[in-house]
């Protein structure tokens, strides 16, 4: 067993099992508080929600509450291995929660027949919560399941797995084109993978600017084209009237390489076939679709991103979604929709291109931090991610109508 694997079992294990715990935030010392906590006391503001249900936010924990749910249909890269698998990924987002944005969190791990079963029984138990965050589902089920718990649901779900691999790939973009000197608007993408996250990244790309006929999406099967039929919903979308057909015939003349796919699909021999400076975003995690000491001895004008941390651009959702729920619960936001990512987007991104608190540097390791090929991206440890993205997402919300309070003051 490598010391690395036994160091991740005892960090679980030791020296109690899991990541998270409940811990009381009124005192319930004496029989005057154990009277006030539950009966009679608490009589009072069950009257008072019965009465408003928007009563809830004021006397219970909801509103800085968010359930991490999953059928661990999709973990991590691993597969489909069920609910109880996924536990310790769900107990981790929990622990991120609370860590980079001090909101609760408790993981749900759902066992199911059918789809519909599962929207069932998340939409039934929605109302404990302030928001809903959706994790390891696989697609096509994931668009459903997401669908139509926005529909049932009047509080935010959003599924990770694809708008916050979306927003934090979508602001180290527009920055890298920006150093490499190229429009969003311009630019020729290739997308390798036709999944949950792959769709989700190219849509908020084309939010930003992109064009949908200028991006070319591949899965196992070779390049999305619109001569072929055993397209789904999603894929359809991105079905390009080309006679491209390989991931070669994709790149030749390309700017962009997004890679939401598997390890080593992606040749150095082929990044030749793409445009000067370009962009490539290996996104698969642990192992990239290309390393970057094998795309940087090919091409030395490319910028590089992976999901690695030791690499220079990480793209991990971290950098977004405890601030993106942090800046909706804060507005009692029914949803997340596309103004607050968007906002997200250009809040990650403005960041990058200020100078870093040594504090940051420190905790990356001590190498200097500028605005350039190598940090495109703010690093996970900036405390500053809290207030700018929460205090963007919070302020879309309230504009675009999301929003059922104003601005707490602290945003003012």
């Amino acid at each position: 067993m490598s010391d690395f694997r036994q160091q991740a079992l005892d960090y679980h294990e030791k020296p109690t099992p899991g990541k998270i715990s409940v811990e009381l935030s009124k005192p319930a010392e004496t029989s005057a508080d154990l009277a006030l906590a539950y009966s009679p006391g608490v009589a009072e503001p069950v009257r008072e929600i019965a009465a408003n249900p928007e009563e809830a936010y004021r006397y219970t924990a909801k509103g800085n509450l968010v359930a991490v749910i999953s059928n661990g249909t999709a973990v991590l890269g691993l597969g489909n291995l069920g609910p109880l698998a996924s536990k310790p990924v769900m107990e981790g987002k929990a622990l991120l929660f609370k860590r980079f944005a001090g909101l609760d969190s408790i993981d749900i791990e759902v066992k199911h027949r059918t789809t519909e079963e599962f929207i069932n029984t998340v939409a039934s138990i929605a109302d404990t919560f302030g928001g809903i965050n959706l994790e390891d589902i696989k697609a096509p089920e994931c668009f459903e399941i997401e669908r139509a718990l926005k529909e049932k649901c009047n509080i935010p779900v959003f599924h990770d797995d694809q708008h916050g691999t979306a927003i934090v790939t979508a602001a180290g973009m527009l920055n890298a084109l920006e150093i490499q000197g190229k429009c969003i608007s311009e630019v020729i993408i290739v997308c390798m993978g036709a999944g949950a996250a792959a769709v989700a990244c190219m849509e908020l790309l084309i939010k930003c600017g992109a064009q949908r006929e200028r991006i070319y999406m591949l899965d196992r099967k070779g390049v999305i084209h619109t001569r072929r039929e055993d397209l789904t919903e999603h894929k359809k979308l991105f079905a390009n009237n080309t006679d491209r057909r390989t991931l070669e015939d994709a790149l030749t003349g390309a700017d962009v390489f997004v890679g939401v796919s598997g390890p080593d699909v992606l040749p150095p021999e082929a990044l030749k076939l793409m445009n000067d400076n370009p962009v490539v975003f290996a996104c698969s995690n642990p192992d990239p679709e290309i390393r970057p000491e094998l795309a940087l001895a090919v091409r030395d004008d490319l910028i590089m991103a992976t999901g690695r941390s030791d690499y220079p651009n990480q793209v991990n959702n971290v950098l977004c979604f405890p601030f993106i729920f942090r800046g909706a619960l804060d507005v009692r936001a029914t949803e997340i929709n596309d103004e607050m990512k968007v906002a997200a987007v250009e809040a990650i991104k403005q960041l990058t291109r200020e100078e870093v608190p040594e504090a940051v540097i420190k905790a990356s390791g001590g190498k200097k931090l500028t605005f350039g090929r190598d940090y495109i991206i703010p690093k996970p440890m900036d405390p500053r991610l809290l207030q700018r993205v929460a205090k963007a997402v919070a302020i879309a919300a309230v504009e675009s109508g999301a929003a059922q309070i104003g601005l707490p003051d602290k945003y003012l």
